[in-house]
């Protein structure tokens, strides 16, 4: 769950210049504990933030300045200054976006082909972080910088949902989830040949490709990966609908499994071979102004209360065009 920057019996004031203080005091609970793992318990801070605190010498133990290796004990006083929150260098832009939901600390999207999540090189500005900052005003600081908290991705011309956090503890709280396979992610694409069995997965791990750097592979050395499909329908032309649920979050991972097995995602530029090229100037296929794939389906459980959240979002109007014209 969500908790505040100070938990109870803790204090947090103004530090002058913006920056503001948090105070605790180390009870039963926190004795024995390396410094860093005790702030990331103790606050909605990712431990990685902590280090960086400790590092700059942003905290105090008794007055003094530890290491994060320094392990507390109980009645010391721990003061930790957060830094006054910088503007992301990011202009906000009134980008249209399909809210499912919002409140406080986080925003559910229905993400439309085409735009790009994160600036990257090609893409400077129109993407999603823009437009978030545009629509929300009442973003928080996430590593003393304002800016969205992206708690998972989806590519360029995957559409679909995205859960984004608006402040720390949500980032925090909703990454500890995801870490954790409580968070349900499931897809919808159309994929060349018709797949069988009905219901399987494809556990093997990806990583960067050897030869091209702009692709992911299934590779020894790479992370693990599990993913999860159902046949829903075989569709004429020799395609398969197939629903898919990601039990890890690798780049591009839906679509390296399936090329993998021998059923690349219909019109993945990427991943496809010189067969489903030429199969792809079927008029039908030309229906889709981008890859075959759909975040159908999220759920998880609200950062703050523990309430159940379920989203379904409808098939984009060029895939439902491109299955009704199969059909």
């Amino acid at each position: 769950m969500i908790r505040d920057s100070a938990p109870p019996g803790t204090t947090r004031t103004a530090a002058g210049g913006g920056a503001s203080e948090i105070h605790l005091h180390v009870g039963p609970e926190g004795d024995g504990l390396r410094l860093d793992r005790y702030l990331t318990a103790a606050t909605s801070f990712s431990r990685a933030r902590v280090q960086k605190l400790i590092g700059d010498s942003q905290v105090l133990v008794n007055g003094q300045v530890p290491r994060s290796s320094h392990k507390v004990k109980m009645g010391e006083q721990v003061i930790v200054t957060i830094p006054e929150p910088k503007d992301l260098s990011l202009a906000p832009e009134a980008i249209p976006l399909d809210v499912a939901y919002e409140d406080a600390d986080l925003l559910v999207i229905n993400k439309q082909r085409g735009l790009v999540v994160h600036p990257a090189a090609g893409h400077a500005s129109g993407t999603l972080v823009n437009a978030i900052l545009a629509h929300c005003p009442d973003l928080g600081a996430i590593n003393d910088v304002i800016r969205p908290g992206i708690v998972h991705r989806l590519d360029k011309d995957t559409t679909g949902l995205m859960v984004v956090a608006k402040n720390e503890a949500a980032q925090k709280t909703l990454a500890a989830m995801v870490k954790a396979r409580e968070v349900t992610r499931e897809y919808l694409a159309v994929v060349h040949g018709l797949v069988t069995p009905e219901r399987g997965l494809v556990d093997a791990p990806i990583g960067r490709h050897p030869l091209d750097r702009k692709k992911m592979a299934v590779v020894d050395e790479g992370r693990a990966a599990v993913t999860h499909f159902r046949v829903l329908e075989h569709l004429a032309g020799a395609y398969s609908l197939l629903r898919l649920r990601l039990e890890t979050g690798r780049t591009h991972q839906i679509r390296v499994h399936m090329a993998f097995i021998g059923h690349p995602v219909v019109k993945d530029p990427l991943y496809g071979t010189r067969t489903t090229a030429k199969a792809e100037q079927v008029p039908e296929i030309k229906l889709l102004e981008g890859q075959a794939l759909h975040a159908a389906h999220l759920s998880f459980k609200h950062p703050r209360t523990g309430e159940p959240l379920a989203f379904t979002a409808p098939l984009p109007g060029d895939f439902q065009g491109f299955l009704t014209a199969l059909r």
